[in-house]
């Protein structure tokens, strides 16, 4: 019984920002679509609580003496942590910024000023890959040897284990295994993974491309680059 109660309990969300205004309108919205929500005023109040009960954070860059930037390397570098996703919130909007937040393995990178509807809809939208593993076997996969994606509960496979992608991580990954043989360009990849951005730069896919090879290992080699072409999955 206890089991079947613990499945049931709503997402629980983190987040990490010194504007306790923001904090505090934040956490409101959020407990109202029925998350789970704890704050936490700066990076070292962060790692004083037991992070790994959390199912996604929401950082910001700019704090004190810890960043986020620097909380988000300690979280993905702990085995107990590194698989639960991040969301950056930040006045940080420049290209460089952003590049460096998705390297470091965030899920998603929003800029302030933000309006509470869309951070809403980013967490909904990460949190949706994240469905137990025991499910996989029922649902249609894409295949490559030991590599499966299911893309009806966003998971990937690798010889076995669960290895978790981010959005765009997963979604790279998914057209590559749809479309085994075919190389894409960057253009035609920024086109069908980033639609709805307007504001997406080339190294943008260069830094997922390299972080998912990374993820799925010996399967990354079979990601290949034909220069001045783009990339594709060799079979």
């Amino acid at each position: 019984m206890e089991e079947d109660i613990e499945k049931e309990r709503p997402a629980r969300i983190l987040i990490v920002d010194d504007e306790e205004t923001l904090c505090e309108a934040l956490r409101f919205n959020i407990e109202e679509e029925g998350f789970e929500v704890d704050v936490a005023y700066s990076a070292e109040e962060a790692l004083s609580l037991d992070l790994s009960a959390y199912s996604l954070f929401l950082l910001d860059v700019m704090m004190g003496e810890i960043s986020g930037t620097q909380l988000a390397k300690i979280i993905k570098n702990r085995e107990d942590t590194g698989n639960i996703p991040i969301i950056f919130c930040t006045a940080r909007d420049t290209e460089d910024e952003m590049v460096n937040g998705l390297d470091l393995g965030a899920d998603d990178y929003i800029t302030k000023p933000y309006s509470i509807r869309n951070v809403l809809a980013r967490i909904r939208a990460v949190l949706r890959r994240t469905v137990p593993a025991e499910n996989a076997d029922s649902q249609q996969s894409l295949e490559f040897n030991g590599l499966k994606v299911f893309p009806e509960s966003k998971q990937c496979m690798v010889d076995g284990n669960e290895v978790r992608l981010p959005k765009k991580e997963f979604e790279i990954l998914s057209l590559m295994l749809a479309n085994k043989g075919k190389i894409f360009s960057r253009e035609e990849l920024l086109t069908r993974i980033w639609p709805e951005q307007v504001v997406v730069v080339d190294r943008v896919v260069d830094v997922n491309i390299t972080r998912l090879r990374s993820k799925i290992g010996n399967y990354g080699r079979n990601i290949v680059t034909r220069s001045g072409y783009g990339y594709g999955f060799k079979i």
